[in-house]
């Protein structure tokens, strides 16, 4: 029989995590996963510069059939298309639909409203404190799984 104590780190930042989703997608905003969310996120930011599907790749450190799937799935969502580049018609050049950017600024919004909230009676140390202390989880989880 396995025993869970209360100050297990992993589902403490796990049920953490299921609140903050439930927040943050509680039909409030329209649901835009995190792959879909840094793709516009990074188009919004390239300066008019054409994206393809090779930039997103290396950008979000990603495999070509995972980066892939997430293009299909927005497109077939309306929120970006694929135009054939004019110098390699094997590259398609990603462009956001307006629907794509509404969607984002509506959530990038949410998302300042959660973090405000997480952050509520925290002092600016505490924040400054636990940041230091997930990056360091983040590291040694990364550690691990090299």
């Amino acid at each position: 029989m396995i025993i869970i104590k209360n100050n297990n780190i992993l589902f403490r930042i796990k049920s953490l995590n299921k609140s903050v989703a439930k927040s943050l997608f509680n039909g409030k905003v329209e649901f835009i996963p995190p792959t879909q969310v840094e793709i516009i996120e990074y188009i919004l930011n390239s300066n008019d510069k054409k994206i393809y599907q090779k930039d997103l790749e290396k950008v979000l450190h990603s495999r070509r059939a995972t980066i892939s799937s997430v293009l299909m799935t927005m497109e077939k969502n309306s929120l970006i298309k694929r135009i054939p580049d004019s110098n390699d018609l094997r590259s398609k050049q990603i462009i956001l639909n307006d629907s794509a950017k509404e969607i984002f600024f509506n959530a990038k919004k949410r998302i300042i409203e959660i973090n405000d909230i997480l952050a509520k009676d925290l002092t600016d140390k505490e924040i400054e404190l636990f940041l230091d202390i997930i990056t360091k989880m983040k590291n040694n989880i990364d550690s691990y799984n090299k």
